[in-house]
């Protein structure tokens, strides 16, 4: 849907009428088209006077968006489109500027949106005032109450999905500033008779199903719970699932909502437990048994919900059994006990159920209350929201609609009084003369119901402290003797219907003529629900228990505070509540919102004209325009309706330099409306029927479009002129911007042919002078040739006798010359490159040369590697002779040398003198480290491999733990004769010493490393530098090691290696060592 376009006035692009006072003709069909034609365009909002009708779109409209908070803020009440926010701005600024104390009255039927109402009005004044930590705080618990209130007290109906099932006023309060600084709520009557049945199509408090749906299953094993919602007879089947319902989701909320309004989390866990024994007393059931002196006993069937109920509560469970069984009735010093029945067991169950939700209900109420009142002692001011039930009057009314319609006669009486109160001090502000007002006063339907002498709430509770029998039937006699001449009250035994053919009304009912209609009302039930007994032994029960929240609800259990007198009945404690809240009223300046619903089936788009006609009449609205237009139907300050209505006048118009008040009487005076139409005030105009403005509305309207009409011509003409002055202007630019062009383009033509010309002069003489420079170079060839031939004749004429002799030998020698100089310059270019390895040579251009191409090449050869040895440092030098010294020893002998090759010889593989685990080794030899080497060491005894550091030095060879750093073995190079290894590619080898020494004691050492190659080089190399003579190094599959006294024979055998790249070494006999390698 398009975003709604902000209106400058309420009378600006009007559909229907905005205000129902300014609506003609007036009657009940007109007033439902206008609000109908309004609902089908979305403006569902529409003011009678300072009273704003809502009706319920059921479906979300972007009408509440934080830009539409900005348009209706510090904005005149009729300045913009009819509208929520405008009556919660002019509530809020009249608090705060002019310092009143407000109320907002939200009335309606069930599902016509008053809860979303009163949450509309919250969340704007929210918007609106001041910032801050400690305001935003505030500001948020109040909003935050809402959730938690409403779980608790708000049901699904067969009206309205959310339906608030108690009344709730709240007062928010507000320093000079106008920040709110907290709150208190106050709840009328809750519908406690719902927790224990429903209506078909109805559910219980939405807390139930939301407990269920949205707890852990740890949450709900402590509280003794299930999920299945059939498990429990509290809990209606039908309508447990509700559309567009996620209960789960809200039961998050609620926990989130009471967290933040400040409940601990001892308290909210008490709040569900008590939820959970409500949820299991009613699955408690009873079965008659007999006993002995012949009276009817009950007992309970299944002990263990009760079991678990006590478990959850803290009460004893004989208690509570006996307090379900018997009754104690106390009369002065005496106690008497009697059983109870099957029926008054159940009905004793049902009144503890409804008991306990409505005090808790009660303390939750007040906990807020503890938590959102204002921490401050200054001075307050105040704003009252009230949501409360509306009129009611359904097929079957009992006791809660009789009570119910008597707040709404009340809020009416109230209404009248105030909105004729208002009207006439506005009349005397204004100073205008107040005529008197003839209205329908309901004071006498209220003294009917509220009398303390012959009033039906004081005959009910007369007739429920009566002693004796007291039935709804001799409460109903008593009705027929009191009231039966009252013009009000009507039943098949008073005088009022003793003429009338009335056969609707049956014998159990009476009828109340209230303001908004006839309502019947079935009078069973009254006395019970008016007592709202529950038996004195529950109440103790619920007194003992270790429960602390459950015990501080039943303070009348305490044995030390027994009061026999009788508690007050259900209807007086109303009455009084009902007393506080008109004195509380009457004390701030009243807002009122009307809440309408379209239609029952909570649809959208669907407009059921019955049912608004229904709620028009007994909301009384009707009655409120007629009192509204009763004196003057519009009043407008003199500012606004200057600059509205200025173009009418020649003399206002455009600009009126003198008082607005004179501007509108001038206005006026040239209008010629009838003087008696219209008044002037202090500050406004009146003006007596809405004819008169709608006149005014069609005047202006005409106005504007004559007026817009020469604005049109006017701004025509100036658009054609300046059209025209552009079009010249343009004109000029166009030419002379052609002009120059047509000058560039004739420009370049004529130098394009001049340099086509010069071109073409400067071709022709060029080559004229290349064509004498052809004939002068031809002939200075001419002239050389010439002289060369005549000198060579004179010359062979001369040698002719020499030639003859030695021509042959020199053109042999002059050939070969010039052969042998073009195979060198050819030579030169195709010389291969510097690297020793590249074998790429020219081929031989000749046979003859042959010799000579192959010495070439062995000396460029040399030459290379001469040039390639001379780069490299001492350094590098050493490694390639060790790389040559290996190629030695074990090319073409050891299957691993191959791989060696590309590796090079790192010799200290171990940072000995870096690591600190090992400066203990380090500080021990002196000498410079040739090879730092981790090895396997092979056991002697029985293969199996030990690492060792293995360290090469100028003159030892040494083993050290490699854990530990120390020096397990030292070997002079002297003892070594021998290295043994197989021809396998394999890093397995012997060192054999020599016979005698100090090392050999334990025999020759058996080794495996990946650096084989490496370690026997710089081996071999070392001990030919220090002892001057070759170490034997011995390539073999199998070869002798001395171990201690014995020789053992070490062979290589194809096998598969367990440790990766450590040889498996596996010991036969005492003469034999198998190595198994790849």
């Amino acid at each position: 849907m398009a975003k709604m376009e902000v209106k400058t006035s309420l009378l600006d692009n009007m559909i229907g009428v905005g205000d129902m006072v300014l609506l003609e003709p007036l009657n009940e069909e007109s007033f439902i088209d206008n609000l109908k034609k309004r609902f089908d365009h979305n403006e569902i909002y529409t003011y009678i006077g300072s009273v704003v009708i809502s009706v319920n779109p059921y479906r979300s409209l972007p009408i509440y968006s934080p830009e539409k908070v900005e348009d209706y803020r510090n904005r005149n009440f009729y300045e913009l489109s009819p509208h929520i926010f405008a009556l919660s701005d002019e509530a809020y600024r009249s608090l705060r500027d002019q310092d009143k104390d407000q109320c907002i009255l939200i009335t309606g039927e069930s599902g016509a949106g008053k809860t979303e109402a009163s949450k509309l009005v919250m969340s704007y004044v929210a918007a609106v005032c001041g910032k801050g930590a400690e305001v935003n705080q505030v500001k948020e618990q109040l909003l935050q109450s809402n959730p938690v209130l409403e779980a608790f007290g708000n049901a699904k109906t067969v009206r309205n999905d959310n339906s608030s099932r108690f009344g709730k006023y709240m007062d928010i309060e507000f320093d000079f500033k106008g920040d709110p600084l907290g709150g208190v709520i106050s709840n009328y009557l809750l519908e406690k008779s719902r927790v224990v049945k429903q209506p078909r199509g109805e559910r219980n408090f939405h807390i139930f199903y939301q407990l269920l749906s949205g707890a852990s299953e740890d949450l709900l094993n402590k509280l003794r719970l299930e999920r299945d919602f059939s498990r429990y007879n509290y809990l209606s089947l039908d309508s447990a699932k509700v559309n567009g319902v996620d209960d789960a989701a809200n039961f998050r909320t609620v926990r989130n909502a009471m967290q933040i309004v400040g409940f601990m989390d001892h308290e909210a866990q008490s709040v569900l437990e008590v939820i959970a024994a409500v949820l299991k007393l009613g699955n408690i059931e009873f079965k008659p048994e007999s006993r002995v002196n012949g009276l009817d006993e009950s007992k309970i069937k299944d002990k263990n919900e009760l079991k678990e109920i006590c478990e959850l509560t803290g009460i004893d469970q004989s208690v509570l059994e006996r307090a379900f069984s018997f009754r104690t009735v106390e009369a002065k010093q005496e106690k008497v006990s009697t059983t109870l029945n099957v029926a008054q067991a159940y009905y004793a169950r049902d009144a503890l159920a409804k008991n306990l939700y409505s005090r808790l209900f009660s303390w939750l109420v007040n906990r807020i209350n503890e938590s959102i009142k204002a921490q401050t002692k200054v001075r307050k001011k105040v704003m009252g929201v009230l949501d409360i039930y509306g009129f009611e009057i359904f097929e079957d009314n009992s006791f809660e609609q009789f009570i119910i319609n008597y707040c709404n006669e009340k809020l009416q009486q109230i209404f009248i009084e105030l909105t004729l109160k208002e009207e006439q001090e506005e009349y005397i502000r204004e100073d205008i003369e107040w005529t008197h007002i003839d209205y329908f006063n309901n004071a006498v339907i209220c003294d009917l119901i509220e009398n303390n002498t012959n009033g039906i709430l004081a005959m009910l509770d007369e007739e429920c402290l009566r002693p004796g029998t007291v039935t709804d039937e001799t409460f109903l006699e008593k009705l027929n003797q009191v009231c039966a001449t009252h013009q009000h009250f009507e039943s098949r035994m008073s005088k009022c219907s003793r003429f009338l053919n009335d056969t609707s009304l049956p014998h159990s009912c009476f009828r109340i003529q209230h303001y908004a209609g006839k309502v019947m009302y079935q009078v069973e039930g009254f006395v019970d629900k008016n007592n709202d007994l529950l038996y004195r032994d529950l109440s103790q029960a619920m007194w003992k228990a270790s429960h602390s929240l459950i015990k501080a609800l039943f303070p009348e259990g305490n044995p030390a505070k027994i009061n026999l007198k009788r508690p007050p009945t259900a209807g007086s404690q109303f009455k009084a509540s009902v007393a506080t809240l008109m004195k509380n009223l009457q004390t701030k300046n009243p807002n009122y919102i009307r809440c309408i619903k379209p239609n029952d089936k909570k649809a959208a788009h669907i407009f059921n004209d019955a049912l608004v006609c229904h709620q028009i009449r007994y909301l009384g609205l009707l009655e409120n325009v007629r009192v509204r237009r009763a004196g003057y139907a519009f009043r407008q300050a003199y500012e606004p309706c200057l600059e509205r209505y200025k173009m009418l006048c020649k003399q206002t118009w455009p600009h009126w330099k003198g008082p607005a008040r004179a501007g509108v009487e001038v206005l006026f005076n040239e209008l010629e409306f009838p003087v008696e139409e219209y008044s002037f005030g202090r500050s406004k105009i009146f003006i007596r029927n809405p004819r008169t403005l709608f006149k005014l509305e069609d005047l202006r309207k005409r106005r504007l479009e004559d007026l817009a009409t020469l604005i049109q011509k006017i701004f025509r003409g100036w658009k054609c002129r300046t059209h025209f002055l552009l079009m010249k202007k343009s004109q000029v630019v166009i030419a002379a911007w052609y002009r120059r062009y047509s000058q560039q383009k004739k420009y370049q033509q004529i130098k394009s042919s001049a340099i086509v010309i010069q071109s073409f002069i400067r071709g022709w003489k060029a080559r004229k002078i290349l064509r004498e420079l052809k004939h002068e170079k031809r002939c200075q060839e001419a002239v050389t040739t010439i002289a060369a031939f005549w000198h060579g004749t004179q010359v062979r004429r001369e040698y002719r006798k020499f030639f003859r002799a030695n021509a042959g030998k020199k053109i042999y020698e002059f050939t070969l010359q010039r052969i042998v100089q073009k195979y060198f310059l050819e030579m030169k270019n195709k010389m291969p490159s510097l690297s020793p390895i590249d074998k790429n040579w020219p081929a031989r251009p000749y046979l003859f040369l042959d010799s000579t191409h192959k010495e070439l090449k062995r000396i460029f050869h040399l030459w290379r590697c001469k040039k390639y040895r001379d780069q490299f440092t001492d350094q590098r030098k050493l490694i390639y002779e060790e790389k040559l010294e290996a190629s030695e020893l074990f090319k073409d002998k050891k299957a691993l040398y191959p791989s060696s090759v590309s590796q090079p010889f790192q010799g200290a593989y171990l940072e000995i003198s870096k690591d600190p685990k090992y400066k203990k080794l380090k500080d021990a030899i002196e000498e410079k480290i040739i090879i730092a080497e981790v090895v396997n060491k092979i056991n002697r005894a029985n293969g199996k491999c030990a690492s060792r550091i293995f360290l090469l030095t100028n003159n030892n060879l040494l083993l050290a733990d490699q854990k530990s750093g120390h020096i397990k073995s030292e070997v002079p190079l002297g003892d070594v004769t021998k290295v043994s290894m197989s021809s396998q590619n394999d890093g397995f080898f012997a060192v054999h010493l020599k016979e005698g020494s100090g090392a050999a004691s334990k025999g020759d050492f058996l080794f495996s490393s990946d650096h084989l190659i490496e370690m026997a080089t710089k081996l071999y190399r070392t001990t030919l530098s220090q002892t001057k003579q070759k170490l034997n190094i011995e390539i073999s599959d199998e070869f002798l090691v001395q171990f201690r006294q014995d020789k053992v024979c070490v062979k290589f055998i194809q096998g598969n290696q367990k440790n990766g790249s450590v040889p498996t070494c596996k010991r036969k006999n005492n003469r034999l060592l198998e190595v198994a390698v790849p």
